[in-house]
């Protein structure tokens, strides 16, 4: 081998010294077994703390590993097969991310052109080959006078950002969640204030009758200005998700109309907890990577065109998608509360809103849970876009654009994380129960689970039970045929006078043992009887 940097030489594994290649492989074998003793244990430790919705979302985690996994294969196996693809070279002068006289300008100061940011071997190059390395690599098509279809530096690229960009989703989704949850459980003060009150048998007992237009949650959603005006009550939606997206009263009037939809026979349920159940829910779905977000990052590669500027303003649709979102959530809350204001001036005991989905786009809640998976996706693929394009490229590259483009992008992404985490998510968690069927999922697991528990203590004490009748009854079927044959004994010894006291003793004491087999299951005194019968 020669020295480095560009007079390297590539070499075979047939002239790479032994203990190279063994050593790089441990280093890799390690580290993924490593990555994937970590995901087993962490996996045990949500199925030994009964998260089984956070355990589908581990395994969710895994089969987005598994398809990289093979995806990185694939790339790799397919590469020579890609760079020998042969087209002529006037089919890749069009729909180009960067205009060939950047191209020229990027290959004249090549040396020059490596950000103060980007890994070495990365920029520009797969590998520091020389020119007459590069042009045996195209040889195959050059002497066709055609170019290759994907040049291999540009297939390594390529195989760089899928891989990036899901760990980036990933992650993205993870800190979503976490954040979200945070949020989510503040409100346990309010779950648990109200079941103190349910346990206190002075207000319980007491006849309550509530005045509609001074409960605080019809203040807070229906008085005011505008309040017989849909397009000011959509507007006061818009604004309401930026402070105080849910206070204490949205939070009881909500609870209590889900508890006397689907749970009215046990007003002490809690609501918190199957909350929180339903979002971890949630998160298997949120964190995966469908088909129709790889159709989108498709899309987005094909129409990222030099001039098109695609990249800045693709950036506006999940900002656009995400307000929409927190608009219209906060409107269902103001619907059921107009719903109830508009019916009723006064209603005796607490005021009770009616879920229902009709309140939702197109009758179906669960549209907003695809949304926000699109959202997260598309903005965990715009930060991703742009540091894979930081690190591979550097900043000053044709394909990430001015600054005036680039500082924008940069400040959607984290208003989209912050407003997500901290109002759409906690929003979606407690406005989505507000629809007509509820997870039954969750309850069924709950209740499996506490019958499973219920017949394993029923086994266990019919086992302990039996034991210890099994024990009582040999002990007593011993003696009460000890004291039957005692008896038939004395019987036949009857003719003798002086035998008479022994006899009655001996049917007294057969006697005596059915009254101590009193255990219900034991059928010995239905034969005591029988003995004292042929006596």
């Amino acid at each position: 081998m020669s020295g480095g940097g560009e007079g390297e030489e590539e070499t075979t594994l047939e002239f790479t010294p032994t203990w190279v290649v063994a050593g790089v492989c441990t280093i890799i074998v390690a580290i993924s077994l490593a990555a994937e003793r970590l995901l087993h244990y962490g996996g045990k430790y949500l199925k030994r703390k009964d998260q089984k919705p956070l355990y589908e979302a581990l395994q969710k985690i895994k089969e987005e590993l598994m398809l990289l996994g093979f995806i990185s294969l694939l790339l790799t196996v397919s590469q020579n097969g890609l760079t020998k693809i042969c087209v002529p070279p006037a089919v890749l002068r069009h729909m180009l991310p960067c205009t060939l006289q950047e191209k020229d300008d990027a290959e004249s100061q090549l040396p020059k052109s490596h950000s103060a940011f980007s890994f070495p071997g990365l920029a520009r190059r797969l590998l520091a080959e020389p020119p007459q390395n590069a042009h045996s690599k195209t040889s195959f098509c050059s002497t066709k006078d055609k170019a290759p279809l994907l040049s291999l530096e540009a297939l390594h690229h390529l195989h760089i950002f899928i891989f990036v960009l899901a760990v980036v989703h990933v992650t993205f989704s993870v800190l979503t969640v976490v954040f979200g949850g945070a949020r989510i459980r503040q409100w346990k003060r309010w779950e648990d204030s109200i079941r103190k009150e349910n346990y206190d048998t002075s207000k319980v007992f007491k006849p309550k009758f509530t005045q509609v237009q001074n409960h605080e949650f019809i203040k807070g959603r229906f008085s005011g200005v505008g309040k017989d005006s849909a397009l000011i009550g959509w507007v006061q939606s818009f604004f309401k998700q930026f402070y105080g997206s849910v206070t204490k009263s949205d939070y009881v009037t909500l609870r209590l109309g889900f508890i006397m939809t689907h749970c009215k026979t046990n007003p002490k349920f809690d609501f918190h907890k199957y909350m929180i159940r339903a979002l971890e829910d949630d998160f298997k779905i949120v964190v995966g990577i469908s088909w129709y977000l790889w159709l989108f990052v498709v899309i987005f590669l094909l129409l990222n065109i030099n001039g098109w500027h695609t990249y800045f303003w693709i950036a506006f649709i999940p900002v656009i998608l995400l307000l929409s979102v927190g608009t219209k959530l906060e409107h269902v809350i103001t619907q059921l509360a107009h719903e109830v204001a508009e019916k009723h001036a006064a209603i005796e005991g607490d005021l009770v809103v009616k879920p229902s989905d009709g309140h939702f786009w197109f009758h179906r809640p669960h549209i907003v849970l695809f949304l926000i998976h699109f959202i997260l996706f598309q903005n965990a693929f715009e930060i991703a876009f742009f540091f894979w394009i930081w690190v591979t490229y550097g900043f000053d590259s044709c394909i990430m654009g001015q600054v005036r483009y680039i500082v924008p992008r940069l400040v959607i992404g984290v208003f989209i994380q912050v407003l997500c985490s901290y109002s759409t998510l906690p929003l979606y968690a407690v406005v989505t129960q507000m629809g007509t069927h509820y997870k039954r999922a969750i309850f069924n697991e709950h209740v499996q689970v506490g019958l499973v528990g219920w017949a394993e203590k029923v086994k266990k004490k019919k086992a302990l039970k039996a034991e210890s009748q099994g024990s009582s009854h040999d002990h007593e079927g011993s003696s009460t045929s000890a004291g039957i044959q005692l008896g038939s004994v004395f019987q036949k010894k009857a003719s003798a006078p002086d035998h008479e006291g022994s006899n009655s003793a001996g049917i007294q004491l057969g006697s005596v043992f059915p009254k101590r087999a009193s255990a219900p299951e034991d059928n010995t005194s239905a034969s005591v009887p029988k003995a004292e019968g042929s006596n």
